[in-house]
Formats: C-alpha cells, sequence, structure tokens
C-alpha cells in the first residue's frame, strides 16, 4: 500500500494503476492480481488506509461532531486526490466500512431511528466529501496554472457548513 501512497500522493488518482505500481514495486503487473482481484480492489485498500481507524463521532455533541467532520477532511486532504479516491470507491459500494456508516451508527445510539441516521449521516459525509473535493481540485488547477479567483477562505465555508449540519442534527435529536 506504501507505493500506491506515494503514486497517489506524486501524481494523483488518475495515475494509480497497477502497472505503475508494479512498476515502483519492480514487479510484474500480473504479481499485483495476486493480491487484488481488480483496480477496484485495489482503490478499495488504498481507500481503507486512507480511513484506518476512523470511528464514529465519540459523543453525539455539537463539539464531537464537529471534530469528527473535520478528522474525516483531515484524512481526505492528507492525501493527493483523497476526497476523489474516498468517492469512487463509496460509489462503487465495494469498501467495507463507509464513513457514513460509522456515524449512523453513532447516530443511532443517540437516538435517531435507523431510518433517519442513515440519510443524515449520508448528508453530513456527502458535504465533506464535496466540500474536499473541491478544494483538492482547486488547489491542483492553481499548479495548473488554470484557476480561476479563489473565493471564499475554504476552511471558514467548512467550517460554516459544518456547524450548519450539525446544528440541524442536534435540533432533531432535541425533538425526540
Amino acid at each position: 500500500m506504501n507505493a500506491a501512497l506515494t503514486i497517489l500522493d506524486d501524481y494523483g488518482l488518475a495515475d494509480l494503476s497497477m502497472r505503475r505500481i508494479a512498476g515502483a514495486l519492480g514487479a510484474a503487473p500480473a504479481a499485483l492480481y495476486w493480491h487484488f482481484a481488480n483496480k477496484q480492489s485495489l482503490l478499495a485498500g488504498v481507500a481503507g488506509v486512507l480511513l484506518a481507524d476512523l470511528e464514529g463521532p465519540s459523543a453525539c455533541t455539537h463539539e464531537g461532531l464537529t471534530r469528527w467532520c473535520a478528522d474525516l477532511r483531515a484524512r481526505l486532504l492528507a492525501h493527493r486526490d483523497g476526497a476523489e479516491l474516498v468517492s469512487s470507491v463509496l460509489g462503487m459500494r465495494i469498501q467495507e466500512v463507509s464513513p457514513a456508516d460509522l456515524l449512523a451508527r453513532s447516530l443511532t445510539d443517540a437516538g435517531f431511528t435507523e431510518a433517519t441516521a442513515g440519510p443524515a449521516a449520508a448528508l453530513v459525509v456527502h458535504y465533506i466529501l464535496g466540500h474536499t473535493l473541491d478544494l483538492q481540485g482547486y488547489a491542483q488547477s492553481q499548479q495548473l496554472g488554470v484557476a480561476g479567483p479563489p473565493g471564499p477562505d475554504p476552511d471558514v465555508a467548512f467550517a460554516f457548513g459544518v456547524r450548519l449540519l450539525v446544528d440541524g442534527l442536534m435540533n432533531e435529536l432535541d425533538a425526540r
């Protein structure tokens, strides 16, 4: 996985291929298929490394939920195209556990019904993924010299969106 993460960080998701990883390891591409059935399972493995040890919020309080959102965002920002990688794996539905599942369990434990915890958690995770994907895409556009004006401070905008989402979650919990 170290070779895959290095390639992801150096070249991005578009260049994360079985052939490139095998080359970095000094192996034949076919050798990787001993460990991964296909590229999709490799991507799921790399996404799993990015999200390793992620747990649901320790407490469904304003502070606990806000901290969890910031932690997920930091994990995605720690690697080039981290949000795109995790989004694509989540979209394929091949991950073992998704961040939304972890958050939904915490929300259910705090008082959400099973029917509402899943959609609420998905909303929060989609916001984090979308915001981070936009931020990483803009950074790459800047590196290529094709980016437009920067817009609002991304950290301030992220915190504002998280506050709105967490306020809504807390209101929902208070209504129960």
